[in-house]
């Protein structure tokens, strides 16, 4: 993987690529920015800049072909071990890095998923920081910065990667054989990340997508055993609820659209639209921003390990009711 590769974030290339000609390397990055965006495929890239015998990340020499098979010896990449980066990784690693590189001018560890050190293995990662090596180099990533600890990020070079844009995504669909109405919805949903435009909850996005917001749209204030069946169903699957939320607040967004009167061809579920209209006749711009709100907190209480259950049922409750009661429940707060 070389920088030609990667989609978008050209001044993060172009920061990187100065430091590395000026000899001005940082001994510890931090990638920050959303899941699937190319941070790590940014992070291997430098290191092939590095490792590379011609020094430009060619693609053909030893090292460069080593880093793509994933065996070079002054390459060490630290991952989750189950939910966690536990202790053990980070001593081994220490181990590793107290000897100088076998091939390359330094040796270099990606940590990704760095918000998931356990308060154990992030104070160990402290002493690396605080004693930087002058051949070792540290790339720790992160969706989540604010989980990293405050010591750590203090430590570490930030390098914040934007979300990529829809058009981006959208013509690299496109080269995939995926038909224009489906390129559109896919690029608007994956929010910004490649890697879930191009992932494995596909059809979830394209397929799926209509039957949560049919199941959703069948309820009422009053059906509480459906409420509480569609709750146990959506938090059952632990691994979906990110795309789940990430589809009820395009569907929201885009009723939020027609309510305001705004333009169809900012719809993003696009091939929903007589659905999506049949909601929005119910709704008002300031119900439709509760539930949104609504959406958002869930999102970010899920992302923090809360009862997924209590979520999706706390959720459902707010999400069906209606523009009038809506405004006197939160009156009476």
């Amino acid at each position: 993987m070389t920088f030609a590769n990667i989609i978008g974030h050209e001044q993060q290339k172009k920061l990187l690529r100065q430091a590395w000609n000026n000899q001005r390397m940082a001994h510890a990055y931090l990638f920050t920015g959303a899941e699937g965006i190319g941070k790590r495929l940014m992070a291997i890239a430098v290191v092939r800049l590095i490792f590379c015998e011609k020094q430009t990340g060619c693609g053909t020499c030893s090292g460069c072909r080593r880093i793509d098979h994933n065996n070079h010896p002054d390459l060490h990449i630290v991952e989750t071990d189950g939910t966690a980066i536990k202790i053990d990784a980070i001593r081994q690693l220490q181990k590793e890095l107290a000897h100088p590189p076998l091939e390359a001018p330094r040796r270099v560890c990606i940590i990704d998923d760095a918000d998931r050190l356990n308060p154990a293995a992030g104070n160990a990662l402290l002493k690396t920081l605080e004693e930087p090596r002058a051949e070792v180099m540290l790339i720790l990533i992160s969706a989540h910065p604010d989980m990293v600890l405050e010591t750590i990020r203090s430590r570490c070079q930030q390098l914040p990667f934007a979300r990529l844009e829809q058009s981006m995504i959208a013509k690299v669909l496109s080269q995939q054989q995926i038909d224009d109405t489906q390129c559109q919805v896919l690029a608007a949903l994956s929010e910004g990340s490649l890697k879930k435009a191009l992932g494995s909850d596909r059809d979830f996005y394209i397929e799926q997508r209509k039957e949560v917001f049919k199941s959703l749209s069948a309820l009422s204030v009053g059906s509480i055993v459906p409420m509480l069946e569609l709750a146990e169903k959506w938090a059952a699957d632990k691994e979906q609820l990110d795309d789940l939320t990430s589809v009820l607040l395009s569907c929201y967004r885009d009723i939020f659209l027609i309510v305001s009167q705004g333009s169809s061809s900012l719809l993003t579920n696009i091939d929903m639209q007589e659905r999506i209209r049949q909601h929005a006749a119910k709704e008002t711009p300031l119900s439709i921003q509760h539930k949104l709100e609504a959406i958002l907190d869930c999102r970010y209480h899920l992302q923090r390990n809360v009862n997924r259950q209590l979520a999706m049922e706390r959720l459902l409750i707010q999400l069906t009711q209606g523009p009038c009661g809506d405004q006197a429940s939160r009156s009476q707060l």
